[in-house]
This record gives structure tokens, sequence and C-alpha cells, in this order.
């Protein structure tokens, strides 16, 4: 499900029902014609999102978002203008907006059309009507929930947390003749906590969940936190070398997401801002590991039957046992390649009010001969986490992380807890190296296992 609109000020009596922003997104394409557009494209939402934020173990606040709008691309001879509205009465200010932005910023002799129609497939388990049809009292009943799994554990505290349902339709259309659309949910939770020592020493633990379907009880994850914050209490110093280090999956697509994901883009490929380029074929990663691109994975926080430009979604294998395959693409930079090139799915939307952007649908990582890495282990650290994963280099893949929620390793056990370690490595080797888990987890829309690399660590 792409992110959600920008919201407004809609209320639910005002959101249109999906044929009727259809009607609205046909008018809009003739409009864009009539001011003289080539090609046009209209991308429609409506969204409606409840959440309630926690501060501590009471509700802090507790809201409810209505979003509706349209988005339109105009193309003049190849160079494309954007505007977009939630005031659906001014649909003809918009396209002559989008038209006058085209015509403003001249050719693109790259430019080589919008996708035409091809057939597409129904995803499963992106939309479940009884997420759809929560309302604020049922979000705060699974807050309730997660408060009091939190309570069970004594010593550890909620600091913050929340709980979100999102419900949305989406319609898109062009002047070559597609017209699609959508309805999805989404569920997330999460909670941050505490845990204070005897000696006054502070730890703190996280955990959250996300799905395309609803979830009856938050218990668990509110002791999976606390137990967490818990279990980190009284942190001893980390050895400094290089150790054996057990990524669990949160901190594994954190770091693949950021230092990866990148280097796969299409775009970035063509700017020569990846060092994948011109290296298909190649062995990137360990011959047992392969990556995919599944905008289609069943109940994928990023599955949709089509992408940011009505394409449909595909699986698309990045690495095959350990060698580069493919990139991913958009219809343009799928147009701008040497060889004859086809958009894999890959144009991401941000919401009515933006242009599709190439980027990955859900990642995922697999291996044909997972382990029980922590079983396996005689000594190094299970890392939970990582802070700054962000500031990766996705040219070079180097990244320098800080490690949070840190564990010794004896024997295929994890122990003490580990005050502080930074780790730095390089994405590239890390895939080359690495040993997977059997214990697969969707992290946003990354599905990756634990990963068993040797790194550097520096304990602090």
């Amino acid at each position: 499900m792409r992110r959600a609109a920008k919201k407004t000020s809609a209320t639910s009596d005002e959101l249109l029902m999906t044929e009727d922003l259809h009607l609205w997104g046909r008018r809009l394409l003739m409009l864009a014609k009539r001011a003289g557009a080539d090609e046009a494209e209209v991308f429609g939402l409506q969204s409606r999102s409840i959440d309630v934020d926690l501060r501590r173990d009471r509700v802090d606040m507790a809201s409810e978002s209505f979003s509706q709008g349209l988005g339109l691309r105009a193309v003049l001879k190849g160079a494309v203008g954007f505007s977009s509205t939630s005031d659906l009465s001014k649909l003809e200010m918009v396209a002559e907006s989008a038209v006058r932005a085209a015509r403003a910023r001249g050719s693109d002799e790259k430019w080589r059309y919008l996708p035409f129609p091809e057939e597409v497939s129904q995803p499963l388990e992106v939309y479940d009507p009884a997420l759809a049809e929560m309302g604020p009292e049922d979000c705060l009943g699974l807050s309730a929930t997660l408060i009091e799994g939190a309570g069970g554990v004594l010593g550890a505290e909620p600091v913050s947390g929340g709980v979100s349902i999102v419900w949305g339709s989406e319609i898109l259309m062009n002047s070559n003749g597609i017209e699609v659309d959508e309805m999805g949910t989404a569920f997330s939770a999460y909670l941050e906590t505490v845990a204070k020592g005897e000696d006054g020493t502070v730890a703190t633990g996280y955990d959250f969940v996300n799905s395309r379907t609803s979830i009856p009880d938050l218990a668990d994850l509110g002791r999976s936190a606390c137990d967490l914050a818990k279990r980190s209490v009284g942190g001893v110093r980390g050895e400094s070398g290089t150790a054996e280090v057990l990524l669990a999956p949160m901190a594994f697509a954190d770091i693949l997401g950021n230092a990866f994901a990148p280097s796969i883009l299409g775009d970035l490929v063509q700017k020569g801002r990846s060092s994948l380029a011109g290296r298909i074929g190649d062995a990137v990663a360990g011959e047992d590991i392969s990556i995919a691109d599944d905008g289609l994975f069943r109940g994928g926080m990023a599955t949709s039957s089509f992408d940011g430009e009505g394409v449909p979604s595909q699986k698309t294998a990045v690495v095959e046992r350990g060698v580069l395959s493919s990139f991913l693409y958009d219809t343009y930079t799928a147009g701008r390649e040497a060889k004859a090139a086809k958009s894999t799915g890959n144009a991401d939307r941000p919401g009515y009010s933006g242009i599709p952007r190439i980027g990955t649908s859900n990642l995922i990582l697999s291996s044909k001969s997972p382990k029980d890495l922590l079983a396996e282990t005689e000594r190094g650290y299970l890392v939970t986490g990582v802070i700054g994963a962000h500031t990766a280099n996705p040219v070079s893949g180097d990244f320098s992380v800080e490690a949070r929620n840190v564990f010794s390793v004896e024997d295929g056990a994890a122990l003490r807890p580990i005050r502080s370690l930074m780790l730095a490595g390089n994405v590239f080797d890390l895939l080359g190296s690495m040993e997977a888990g059997s214990d697969p987890r969707m992290v946003g829309s990354v599905i990756v296992p634990t990963a068993k690399v040797e790194m550097k660590v520096v304990g602090s």
C-alpha cells in the first residue's frame, strides 16, 4: 500500500465513492488534453486513518483523519508538468497549471511515453474489511491491550507508543488507456520502553508490528518491548576488534534498506551513483543468497496490483544465488536503457500530491540453506537494532552504525547485555560472507532473516 496522501479537512461524508473518483479522474484527463497536453495521467486517492498516541501508560491523543485528492501529470513534447488538488471544483486550474509547467520545462528528448494497459494480478491479503470498518474506539481498545501487556513485565515501563489504522482507495488512469483501482488497509503499532537497574543505570527497549490485516491483541508486543528493556539493564563494555555479529531482522533490514537498496535503482545506476553499474551477471553475494523485489508479496506492506504509473506489479529477481540479475525500473528509466528494457513496476507514489519516483516495493532476502544462527554461534554479539543506518554511503555500500540492545553470545545463547557497540562494514562484503537465519521478519517493506557476519566492532 502506498504511503498516505497529505491529510486534508475532508470528512467521512465528503469522501467520494471509488466510482465517483473515476468520473472526476476522467474529467481531469479530458481537461488536460483540452489544455494542450500530448499525454496525461491522473492519480486519485482517498484515505481514512485512525491514530492513537501513547505517553507512558496513558493515551495522549486519539485522532481520525480523512484525505482525498487528484494529481495530474501532463506531458508536452516530452516535458512533464504536475499539479494536484484536494478541491475537486478546481480541476480546470489543475489541468492548466500542469500544462503550463510542462511548457516551462522544455522538451526532454529522453522521454518515451506513458505506459499502456496490461493485465494486472490481484495480490492476496492487502485489504481486510474488518480493519477498514474499525473505529477510534477499536483502536483505543487495542492500545489498552498493548499497555496491559507491558504492565505484566515488572521492572520496565512504557515511554511512548502508538497504534495506527489506515484504509485507502486509489485510482490511476492515463490517456493511453490505463484505468485501474484498488483498495487497501494497513495496521501498525509500536512501543518504546525503559527499565532501570538497582544501580540507577537505564536501558531502553523497542518493538513493533505491521500488517495489512487486523491484529486482535497487542499484549505480546507490550511484553516483548518491556522484556527487551529489562534484559538490557546492567550492560558491560563490549570488546573491540573483529567479531561474529548476529544482525537480528530489525537491524539487518535497516542496513540493507539504506546501504544496498539504492544501488539497484535504475536512475542511480544510470547516473553512475551505484557501485553495481555494469555488473549484471557478476557475483555480488554468497551463492546461497537471493534478493527479490516483490510487489505482489502476500500481505506485504508495499504490495499492490499496480505501481505508481499503472504498470502491473511483479516479482523481480535482483540477485539470484549470489549473481546480480536485474535492476529496478520505472517507465522513464527503462526507456533510457541502451538495450531494450521494460519497467519492473517500481514507480512509487508518495500520494496524490507528488509525482512517481523509482523505488523498491517489498525487498526480500532469502537463503537456500537457512540456519539456526544463535544455536550455532560459540562466541559473538547479537544486535537487535541499529541507529544511523541512514548515513550509509549508497554508492560504496559503506556503513557505520551504533548497535542497540546488544547481547554477548556464548555457546549458542544470548547472555550478558552490552552497554554500547559501534559497527562498521560494507554491505556488499556483508552479503558476500553472511549466513542467513531461519527467522524472516517483515520490517516495514523489507523482509529479512537474521544475518551472521564477521565485522569490525568498537566497544565503548
